[in-house]
């Protein structure tokens, strides 16, 4: 039986370039670039690419980047547009818990909870964050965003997707945030790039930054920083607060 994530991202390509959360590409690029010091010869692997869309502005930037993500249709749309830009970009099918590389990577990155923290168990997030840790080399870096444990204790999720979601975008409706296993329950309503209607229940992981902190030590990174996540304006000023929806990680081995 397939995960509500895997339907979520069948047929999905253009609707998921379209999705207001998607839009902040260029400037958390730049903030890519900033961090690993405009260094060309680093190798960069980004976990749950999606449509690629950080991949292909790192790669038209000079960068050597192999994306992987678990659904088929996300990555065509990857390399149907690396092929328009005339980029050569590896986009290959993996699952983020079960990943083949040893360390072959200098950089990771991991956006928009691209894989973490979407698994269905905690067990099932610890792998991704392990497999991404085997994949990268000694002195590596590795920066992903992901959901902010913070923000549901004192703000209403359902409240801010509402105020954040653009017409046509996924909805997300009937949230209930479990304080017990820090899952937030919901149903989310989207359309298809072919006009078919999903009606899914999802639920997802939200972290405290204790918790984050402690999984990366346990897996050998030692200098593990915090920041807030605010879309497409990634910054080393913005310390995290309870009115971030999402947390900005930098960690390295």
């Amino acid at each position: 039986m397939k995960q509500w994530y895997e339907t979520l991202f069948e047929n999905y390509g253009e609707k998921y370039d379209n999705e207001s959360f998607s839009q902040g590409t260029i400037g958390e690029c730049d903030f890519i670039e900033k961090e690993i010091n405009h260094d060309k010869k680093l190798k960069i692997i980004d976990i749950g690419c999606g449509t690629g869309r950080h991949a292909i502005e790192l790669a038209k930037r000079g960068y050597s980047i192999t994306g992987i993500d678990l659904s088929e249709s996300l990555l065509e749309k990857a390399r149907e547009k690396a092929k328009q830009k005339g980029l050569q970009i590896d986009f290959l099918k993996h699952d983020a818990r079960n990943l083949p590389f040893d360390k072959q990577f200098d950089v990771a990155i991991m956006m928009c909870e691209g894989a973490f923290p979407l698994m269905e168990t905690d067990e099932m997030n610890y792998e991704i964050l392990k497999n991404v840790s085997q994949s990268l080399k000694e002195n590596a870096k590795f920066i992903f965003t992901t959901l902010n444990g913070l923000f549901p204790i004192f703000n209403s999720i359902e409240e801010f997707c509402a105020a954040n979601t653009d017409d046509g975008n996924a909805t997300y409706h009937k949230n209930t945030f479990d304080l017990m296993t820090f899952r937030d329950y919901n149903i989310t309503k989207v359309e298809d790039d072919n006009g078919v209607e999903k009606e899914l229940k999802c639920n997802e992981r939200y972290y405290i930054p204790s918790e984050i902190t402690w999984l990366l030590k346990t897996l050998g990174f030692k200098k593990i920083e915090i920041f807030g996540a605010k879309l497409g304006a990634f910054s080393r000023e913005d310390k995290l607060t309870t009115d971030d929806f999402e947390m900005l990680v930098i960690t390295e081995r």
